[in-house]
């Protein structure tokens, strides 16, 4: 602790949950954000991979609240926001958003597999016949017809879906810069940066994945589609990352005395988290080695290491930037002459290891999912 903080500053109350929450969120928006610059944009690069980011996409979606249920004292109290709505709360309005946002995935994946269901059921014996029967809800008939109407509800609940799913995780962006009291936090541009960072995460998550099954599964990586998730990868780092500076850059020219608290807090406790682990390493290094991979020829088992290696380093990067900003912004006194310190601890109930159990659990939950929903279509299965 340094200089004047008030008595009610001393503790952060906003710990590593909150910082869980939309980095979570973050990856459900961004891996559904790929799946729809297919099936909405007509990206047939990105075709082997759409099944792939729309299930990764739920696969997050159904643990992206469980961050906030953890933190919250009463979490079964959590309904009342769907009992007793205050439209005029953000934070009811992101039960509804969420609400939403599940039944537009489940629907899409619904429609999506529905297909593949009906081959199955057709193959199947009498007790597997019935649950298919339940699960396609008595819609059995496959032809020409209904593939075209199938897929022309998937493109429509995609395109629904992206605005959805920017609302879902940028309203978080909304909530930390609407507080103006806060220097950190209070800029128009937070929402914007939170929704990039999304998209990065979210691209940067599937490419680990993609990268990563496929090589569990000795599966012949396409080259094409993953060259072109690599290019937008690229690109929406670049966008989120000159945001963010540009944001703090502007602060820095204006020398208000937000950015005399902001310069003492960079050059302090989040010296390491922020200019080393977050500009140096995660985004500096990622940015070149994105650079190498998409503007030089390379071997293409060299090339696919490096952008496993950068994926995972993106992956970092956002998770700093989640806890620069939420966690970062909490240690700045409202006295603008100080600033506190906070260590999460490991066993806590909002500590590493809770947040390391249900950041994992997504991707258990994942391996599942495979055998309900393959997530590549037979003819793309050939063995390397």
């Amino acid at each position: 602790m340094e200089d004047f903080v008030f008595p009610n500053e001393m503790h952060v109350l906003w710990t590593v949950m909150i910082v869980m929450y939309p980095y979570i969120t973050g990856c459900v928006a961004g891996a559904f954000i790929v799946s729809s610059l297919y099936h909405v944009f007509g990206l047939k690069q990105l075709e082997p991979i759409a099944r792939f980011s729309l299930v990764s996409s739920f696969a997050f979606l159904l643990f992206a609240a469980l961050p906030l249920l953890v933190h919250l004292g009463k979490p079964e109290r959590a309904f009342n926001i769907m009992i007793t709505p205050n439209f005029t709360s953000a934070m009811s309005g992101f039960g509804f958003v969420y609400l939403t946002y599940t039944i537009i995935v489940i629907l899409e994946i619904w429609f999506h597999y529905r297909a593949d269901s009906v081959d199955r059921y057709n193959s199947s014996n009498v007790t597997l016949k019935t649950a298919y029967y339940v699960c396609l809800l008595g819609c059995t008939m496959r032809n020409e017809e209904t593939d075209r109407i199938d897929h022309k509800i998937v493109k429509t609940l995609a395109g629904i879906g992206i605005p959805v799913a920017c609302i879902l995780h940028g309203y978080v962006g909304f909530l930390f810069g609407s507080i103006k009291a806060n220097p950190m936090w209070s800029t128009p541009l937070m929402f914007i940066i939170f929704i990039f960072s999304a998209i990065v995460s979210g691209i940067a998550v599937l490419t680990f994945l993609y990268l990563f099954v496929n090589f569990l599964k000795r599966q012949k990586i396409d080259q094409t589609a993953l060259n072109t998730m690599v290019r937008f990868l690229w690109g929406f780092m670049i966008i989120a990352v000159v945001l963010e500076l540009m944001d703090l850059l502007s602060l820095a020219y204006e020398q208000t005395e937000k950015w005399a608290v902001l310069k003492d807090l960079i050059t302090g406790p989040l010296w390491y988290t922020y200019v080393v682990g977050q500009i140096l390493i995660c985004s500096l290094g990622s940015f070149l080695l994105l650079a190498i991979t998409v503007l030089f020829k390379l071997p293409r088992k060299l090339s696919n290491f490096l952008v496993f290696l950068t994926s995972g380093l993106l992956l970092i990067q956002v998770l700093l930037m989640r806890w620069n900003v939420v966690i970062g912004g909490q240690l700045i006194s409202k006295s603008y002459r100080g600033h506190t310190s906070f260590m999460p601890g490991f066993l806590e109930k909002e500590g590493i290891l809770v947040a390391a159990i249900i950041f994992i659990l997504p991707f258990l939950i994942l391996r599942q999912f495979d055998r309900i929903f393959p997530f590549f279509p037979a003819s793309k299965q050939n063995i390397s």
